[in-house]
């Protein structure tokens, strides 16, 4: 891993020199001369290195008065893996900015989720990414800002708000000091506009490679009738956001992940690329996994097959684990089917184009009579745990949560044991280090590789792969002949 990249002058002056694109998101570099900054990969001609400074993060440049770079665009680039990828208070605040709590619930609002006072906060934002959370905060609107200036045809007014200004004035002033032009210049180099009102059109970026089998492959094969589907070569789904709700459709491509998304309120529109971004691991930094995983001789072949490999997630951490548990010793379509019941039952209605509902919410799915539950006993008694202890609030699954506490926290409600609460930390918290040794599938997997198949024996043997245990699981899973594994036709 690569933290505090940015502090390695010489390392980040031949990232440039060479325009690396794995070194997207992880620093950033200013030009003293021209007063920009630019990603890594920029293809403009690299500055001289006495010219060159180097920061964190996008906010910290633009607070030290630099702009942000017309032709490679820096604010778009791949965010830091880091924030995905660690359990410590900053990453866990970088979540939730990503996730709009700054603009919904302040500063303090902020510090309370993390258990700190403002000032840590601040002190400890400032100390890694050379910004303070408004900073960060501000630089997220800047990016939504550009979006709907360029993707859309909305007056600059409803543009602003959308994108969490508290005025016009402050939409311009921040417009034009990260840009370097006014609103209304960039609207000039915009696309067509989309043809509906809400719909916007684009491009997710990714550190190379991907592989996308697995990851749509999963999505597709698991997807809830009336909340998911596979058409046309993209997986669509519905889903909650803290204005209304989105139905977004996410397609591969060779170099990005085309989106489309269909808003009822456009203020979520960061907040619904970022929980994207969190359900195809996008952020994920595939040289490091791969290059770890590849030391292991027995996985090499499989890391070699198929570079780049993600861990699905989810854009509802909350959702992830009720469907963990309605998928408890049964097969994918019979989980698929007690979903759909689940969600006729408790959900709310929508309608786009064949997607009929919102996954309903724990406070939704605490109201439900069991008697519609077609499971044994013991599995309506951990669904009913789970949901209960979601919808109090005893149980949190967010992008700030701790994930040591959420761990012991699922272990205590009746009908979780270890598979189950590892299944949700890799997939709904998103921890990289998440590992099912008892997984059948998993022990298959070893068994045909020559990796030793009893659970003790292979978390010992799985201690080389850490902190990448999540990423090995999919390449084990990858050997079974299942349609998760793969790309619909």
């Amino acid at each position: 891993m690569l933290v505090g990249v940015h502090q390695d002058a010489e390392r980040c002056v031949r990232a440039v020199q060479s325009k690396d694109a794995r070194f997207d998101g992880w620093f950033f570099t200013a030009v003293l001369t021209t007063r920009i900054y630019c990603r890594p990969s920029c293809p403009v001609a690299p500055p001289k290195v006495e010219n060159m400074r180097f920061y964190p993060s996008a906010a910290a440049a633009q607070q030290a008065g630099f702009r942000a770079c017309k032709r490679c665009r820096p604010d778009a680039s791949p965010g830091s893996p880091q924030w995905n990828h660690r359990a410590d208070s900053v990453a866990k605040a970088m979540r939730l900015i990503a996730d709009g709590v700054v603009d919904r619930e302040g500063v303090p609002g902020l510090a309370a989720r993390l258990g700190y006072s403002v000032r840590q906060v601040e002190r400890q934002l400032l100390a890694e990414l050379g910004a303070g959370p408004l900073a960060l905060a501000r630089a997220q609107r800047a990016q939504t800002a550009r979006l709907l200036i360029e993707t859309t045809g909305l007056p600059m007014a409803d543009v602003a708000l959308a994108a969490g200004f508290a005025s016009v004035r402050a939409f311009n002033e921040t417009v034009r000091a990260v840009f370097a032009m006014s609103p209304t210049e960039l609207r000039m180099r915009r696309s067509t506009p989309s043809a509906a009102p809400g719909v916007l059109s684009l491009r997710l970026p990714f550190r190379a490679p991907l592989c996308p089998d697995n990851l749509f492959g999963h999505l597709a094969a698991t997807a809830v009738p009336g909340v998911e589907e596979w058409r046309d070569g993209a997986y669509r789904r519905t889903m909650r956001t803290p204005h209304g709700h989105a139905v977004v459709s996410l397609r591969p491509e060779p170099d990005h992940v085309a989106c489309r998304l269909a808003l009822t309120d456009l203020r979520d529109l960061s907040i619904a690329i970022a929980r994207c971004r969190r359900m195809l691991d996008l952020d994920a930094d595939p040289v490091a996994v791969d290059e770890q995983l590849a030391a292991d001789p027995l996985l090499k072949p499989l890391v070699d097959k198929d570079p780049g490999r993600r861990v699905p997630g989810t854009v509802d951490a909350a959702e992830f684990a009720v469907r963990a548990v309605l998928g408890q010793q049964v097969s994918t379509a019979a989980a698929r089917t007690h979903a759909a019941r689940v969600v006729l039952a408790a959900g709310t209605p929508v309608e786009d184009h064949g997607l009929t509902h919102l996954f309903p919410t724990p406070e939704q799915l605490a109201a439900l009579d069991p008697a519609v539950l077609a499971m044994p006993q013991s599995r309506k008694t951990a669904f009913m745990a789970l949901v209960h202890a979601l919808a109090s609030g005893a149980l949190d699954l967010g992008v700030g949560a701790d994930w040591d506490k959420a761990r012991a926290d699922l272990l205590a409600l009746p009908g979780f044991g270890p598979w189950t609460v590892e299944v949700i930390a890799m997939r709904a918290l998103g921890d990289p280090d998440a590992f099912i040794p008892g997984d059948l599938g998993v022990r298959l997997a070893a068994r045909t590789l020559g990796l030793p198949d009893t659970p003790g024996a292979l978390t010992q043997r799985a201690r080389a792969w850490r902190p990448w245990r999540a990423y090995a699981v999919q390449h084990l899973w990858a050997t079974g002949d299942h349609a998760v594994n793969r790309l619909p036709a």
